[in-house]
C-alpha cells in the first residue's frame, strides 16, 4: 500500500517535512501547498500548488500542516472535511478551544490526527522513557527542563510558551506518564513584541512529581536539556546531541547514631548510554505513516494530547501575565 502525502506550508519545518516525505518508504510525495509568491515552483521535483482546491484534489492520503499556527484550525478543518488524515505541527492550534474543535472534528470523521511534538522521538528521551518504565529511577521526584537560545526570525504569531515550552510540557507528561494538575509562571517581554519571550514555570504532576521549565529566546547559546530525578538517581538528556547519562545514587553508610537516619544521597556511578541515533523527524513520520496504514493512532501524539498541551500553555501564559510588575497590586 502506497500512501499519497503532501505538505501545507513551505517554511523551515515545511521544507524538512517535504525532504522526509520525498524519501519515505511506502509514501508518494505529491507536492506542497503554499500561496506565497516567494516559494519555488517545485520542491524535490514535486509541484508547489498555489490553489488550495487544486492541492486537495490530488487524491491525498494525508497531509502535514506546517503553516503558521494561526492557520491550523482553518487548514485542519479543510483536510478533515475532505477526508484526509493530518499531521499538524505543534502547537496544534492557537487556542485550546480551536485544538479541541480539531480533535472533535477528526474523531467525528474517523480520521487519524497527529501533532508534531518532535521531541518525543528524540533518541535520548525515547531511551529515558524506556528506562523509567523499567524502574531505573524508581519513583520520579522532579523533572527540570532548559530550552534556551537566540530569537528565531521565523516565529511571529505566538510567544515562546506556545512555540518552545509546549515541547517541554508534552515531553514531561509523556516521559513520566503523568498529567499536569497545576502550573505557575513568570514571563517577560523584552524584545518589543506583543508575545512573551522568556518564561520560568513550575508545575505539579498527577503523581506528585514537581517540574520546572526555563524557556527563552533571549540567550546567545542554544540549550536543550532535561533532567529527571527519582529515588534511585537522575537521568540527564541532551536533545541537541541525543545523549543520555545516568547518575546513580551512591550509598551512605554511617555508624554515628545521631545522623544514621539521614536519607540523603551522594554521588555514585555515572553511565553514558550508547544509543542508536535516528533522525527524530523521520521516526515521527514513520509512526504517523503506520498509524494511517493501520487505521489506529499508535506511537503518535494524538490531537487530544496536543489540545491538553495548549491548555497548559495557556495557563502558563495567563499566570505569567498575572504576575507582571504592572499587574501586581500592593
Amino acid at each position: 500500500m502506497v500512501l499519497r502525502a503532501g505538505v501545507m506550508g513551505l517554511g523551515v519545518m515545511g521544507r524538512n517535512h517535504a525532504r522526509i516525505l520525498a524519501g519515505l518508504t511506502g509514501v508518494e510525495f505529491v507536492g506542497v501547498f503554499d500561496p506565497a509568491e516567494s516559494t519555488p515552483d517545485f520542491v524535490h521535483d514535486r509541484p508547489v500548488f498555489r490553489d488550495l482546491d487544486e492541492f486537495l484534489a490530488q487524491d491525498l492520503s494525508y497531509v502535514v500542516v506546517a503553516a503558521p499556527t494561526v492557520y491550523h484550525l482553518e487548514m485542519g478543518t479543510r483536510l478533515a472535511e475532505s477526508g484526509i488524515h493530518a499531521l499538524i505541527e505543534k502547537p496544534v492550534a492557537s487556542t485550546s478551544e480551536d485544538a479541541r474543535a480539531l480533535r472533535d472534528l477528526f474523531d467525528a470523521k474517523g480520521l487519524i490526527g497527529g501533532v508534531g511534538h518532535i521531541e518525543r522521538y528524540n533518541p535520548a528521551l525515547q531511551a529515558a522513557r524506556q528506562r523509567i518504565e523499567a524502574g531505573l529511577l524508581g519513583d520520579i521526584y522532579q523533572v527540570t527542563t532548559r530550552r534556551q537560545g537566540p530569537f528565531p526570525g521565523r516565529i511571529a504569531d505566538v510567544g515562546v510558551i506556545k512555540d518552545l515550552a509546549t515541547h517541554d510540557i508534552d515531553l514531561t507528561a509523556w516521559v513520566t506518564q503523568q498529567q499536569y494538575v497545576s502550573v505557575n509562571a513568570r514571563t517577560t517581554f523584552r524584545s518589543g513584541r506583543p508575545h512573551e519571550d522568556m518564561v520560568l514555570a513550575v508545575g505539579t504532576l498527577s503523581s506528585g512529581t514537581i517540574t520546572s521549565h526555563t524557556v527563552n529566546w533571549l540567550t546567545p547559546f542554544k540549550e536543550r536539556t532535561t533532567v529527571i530525578t527519582g529515588e534511585k538517581g537522575s537521568l540527564v538528556a541532551d536533545t541537541l546531541t541525543a545523549d543520555l547519562t545516568y547518575f546513580k545514587n551512591g550509598t551512605i553508610r554511617s555508624e554515628w547514631e545521631q545522623v544514621s537516619t539521614f536519607r540523603g544521597v551522594v554521588e555514585g556511578d555515572v553511565t553514558r548510554f550508547a544509543l542508536e541515533r535516528r533522525e527524530p523527524l523521520l521516526a515521527e513520520h514513520e509512526a504517523f505513516r503506520d498509524s494511517v496504514i493501520n487505521g489506529a493512532a499508535k506511537g503518535i501524539v494524538t490531537l487530544d494530547e496536543g489540545a491538553k498541551v495548549v491548555q497548559i500553555a495557556e495557563r502558563m501564559a495567563a499566570d505569567g501575565l498575572l504576575h507582571r510588575p504592572s499587574a501586581v497590586v500592593e
